[in-house]
């Protein structure tokens, strides 16, 4: 994923990137990668969650995402992007939805990736915004030797998580992502 954010543009927009603690932890026997990553977002948990909440949005924010289509109420077919330019696609199904806190979910049967996750929205003391929590847990589709090939050709969700909360940080605070896309970068 180009990053869309040069250091200049974050200070010209007083945009602080603050992602937070940032986990990611596998048990031995266990093919599931978890990767846990934090943003705090100067809006309140409300705003946040109504338009996390709005899947078929989401791909607006998230470059990663394909597509993101509700099917009923609660289940929904999403498509991301895949290494070599490929695309992996599952039906998905949400498991616990609290208005303003916590939005849960988990893939169904027949999923390219498996996966499971939820995004949860902590208001801040002090009217400093809320911290935004992701926690994903997936099986990459070859194993190591997938997530391997996944971070080489940037495509590892860790990477995708953290840019796509950059990202969402920026549009939720300025009302727009900053970018360099079409600009000189000035390098040789």
């Amino acid at each position: 994923m180009t990053l869309l954010v040069a250091g200049a543009a974050l200070v010209g927009l007083g945009v602080a990137v603050a992602l937070g603690a940032r986990a990611r932890s596998r048990t031995p026997n266990d093919r599931r990668i978890r990767i846990e990553q934090h943003v705090t977002i100067n809006r309140s948990p409300e705003e946040l969650y109504r338009v996390w909440r709005n899947l078929e949005g989401l791909p607006q924010i998230m470059r990663h995402l394909e597509s993101v289509s509700e099917l009923t109420e609660g289940r929904s077919r999403w498509t991301a992007k895949a290494p070599l330019g490929q695309s992996v696609s599952w039906e998905a199904e949400i498991t616990q939805d609290l208005p303003g806190q916590i939005i849960a979910w988990r893939s169904l049967a027949g999923a390219d990736v498996k996966n499971a996750g939820s995004v949860s929205f902590t208001a801040l003391p002090g009217a400093r915004g809320t911290d935004l929590k992701v926690v994903l847990a997936y099986e990459p589709p070859a194993g190591k030797v997938g997530a391997a090939l996944a971070k080489l050709f940037g495509e590892e969700p860790e990477m995708q998580l953290r840019e796509d909360l950059r990202r969402f940080k920026q549009r939720m605070e300025t009302g727009e992502v900053a970018t360099t896309e079409g600009q000189p970068s000035g390098r040789a």
